[in-house]
């Protein structure tokens, strides 16, 4: 998916929601655990009830991965019903990978060939020759890491060296990379207070952004500060719409709580 179509679809949903599937078994319903594939079905039923009020989905591989190979065919078998059913749908690969030369190249064939996502997070620790391989790919995404929602962020993340922060001279370097027009970046909703900051270096790329809903970000914060002109973001919220219920109503629960988001977005859209 080209950012020219992703643009046009928050613009026909009045969305730029993002929702995590990132799939506990102790947590769905325990109907679901008496089907044969009870991740594939929970994902389904979610997908099918929240389409037409988000424009991405988000699987977080390690809840697949934590599975085994049932879990992996999960994650295959989810990937292509969004993708033959809602082709409209932007995909993330939430992997955070990153590695040197051919290692990065077998991560991004593995996600942006073989599963066919539209975009993989990497983690830019090891510089320049673990990302440029992701962003090879044609109409594909590399979602990289700048500045993260977690308590730990601030180990490393806002360290200042030679005067600056490190998460600016990440995003600053990266600008200067092979293909980097394919970049987007993660920030979390919880920092939105560095939010002015950030768009001065990026003013257009597309920011992912978890934290809002269950680790308490601020969607209003994130939009003052973080909105671009065409937008620019991509609200992640996982548990607060996926696990609002246990019940066999879990999908038409979690469908209330996408449109609770999507409404605040077509109003904040509507004032721009």
């Amino acid at each position: 998916m080209t950012t020219p179509q992703l643009i046009e679809q928050i613009r026909l949903k009045k969305s730029f929601l993002c929702i995590g599937l990132d799939v506990d078994l102790t947590k769905i319903p325990a109907h679901l655990l008496e089907t044969e594939d009870p991740i594939f079905e929970f994902n389904k039923a979610i997908i099918d009830a929240t389409h037409d009020l988000c424009v991405s989905y988000k699987p977080n591989t390690a809840f697949y991965e934590a599975y085994g190979l049932k879990g992996w065919q999960s994650l295959e078998r989810t990937i292509n019903y969004i993708n033959e059913k809602y082709p409209e749908i932007f995909t993330i690969a939430d992997a955070k990978r990153g590695d040197i030369g051919n290692t990065s190249t077998m991560y991004a064939k593995a996600f942006l060939e073989d599963l066919n996502f539209d975009s993989v997070t990497v983690a830019p620790y090891m510089g320049k020759d673990s990302v440029e391989p992701f962003l090879a790919f044609e109409n594909k995404h590399t979602i990289m890491l700048a500045l993260t929602s977690n308590e730990g962020a601030f180990d490393f993340q806002t360290l200042e060296t030679n005067g600056k922060e490190l998460y600016k001279t990440v995003l600053e370097t990266s600008k200067n990379w092979k293909n980097s027009q394919n970049l987007m970046y993660v920030v979390g909703a919880t920092k939105a207070e560095y939010f002015t900051e950030i768009r001065k270096i990026v003013p257009n790329s597309f920011l992912l952004v978890p934290g809002v809903g269950a680790q308490g970000g601020s969607l209003a914060e994130v939009c003052k500060y973080g909105m671009s002109e065409n937008v620019g973001l991509l609200i992640n919220s996982s548990r607060g719409i996926i696990y609002v219920s246990k019940g066999t109503d879990f999908a038409e629960k979690a469908r209330e709580e996408a449109l609770k988001l999507q409404v605040e977005m077509n109003e904040i859209l509507s004032k721009k």
